[in-house]
C-alpha cells in the first residue's frame, strides 16, 4: 500500500545514494575541468578548482557513509541498514584515486564510483528490507 506521503525517513534514506550519484557527476567534471575551463564553461568544478572539486568528491562519498548510523539510531531502522559499510574499502580506494589522478586517468574512478553507487544502494535496499 502506498502512503502517498514523503516521510522524513524516506527522504533521509534517499540521501546516501543521491550523494554517490552526485559523486559520479563530480568525478566526470573533474576529469574535464581543464578543457571546460579553456572552453569558457563555468561548471562547479571550474569554479572550485581541482583541489576544491577533489574535496567535494571526498565529502560526498564520506557523507553517504556518515548518514547510515543516523538511519539506524535515529531513523529506527535495524542495524542491517549498515550493510553498505561493506563497500567502504572500495570507497576509500576511489577517494584516494580521485585525489591523485588527472584527466582521462580518472575514467577508472568514474566507472568505480558508478559501481560503488550501485552496490551501496543495493546493500542499503537489502538492509531496509531486513529492517
Amino acid at each position: 500500500m502506498q502512503a502517498r506521503a514523503l516521510t522524513p525517513l524516506a527522504l533521509a534514506v534517499s540521501v546516501p545514494p543521491g550523494l554517490l550519484i552526485t559523486a559520479i557527476l563530480v568525478v566526470n567534471n573533474l576529469r574535464d575541468i581543464r578543457t571546460d575551463a579553456r572552453a569558457g564553461k563555468r561548471t562547479l568544478a571550474v569554479l572550485l578548482g581541482e583541489r576544491g572539486t577533489r574535496r567535494e568528491y571526498a565529502l560526498l562519498v564520506g557523507g553517504a557513509y556518515a548518514i547510515l548510523p543516523f538511519l539506524w539510531r535515529v531513523g529506527g531502522l535495524s542495524p542491517f541498514v549498515m550493510l553498505p559499510w561493506l563497500t567502504f574499502p572500495l570507497a576509500l580506494r576511489l577517494v584516494r584515486g580521485v585525489a591523485q589522478l588527472q584527466g582521462t586517468a580518472l575514467n577508472e574512478m568514474l566507472a568505480g564510483t558508478a559501481r560503488l553507487a550501485l552496490v551501496f544502494s543495493l546493500l542499503l535496499a537489502v538492509g531496509i528490507a531486513l529492517s
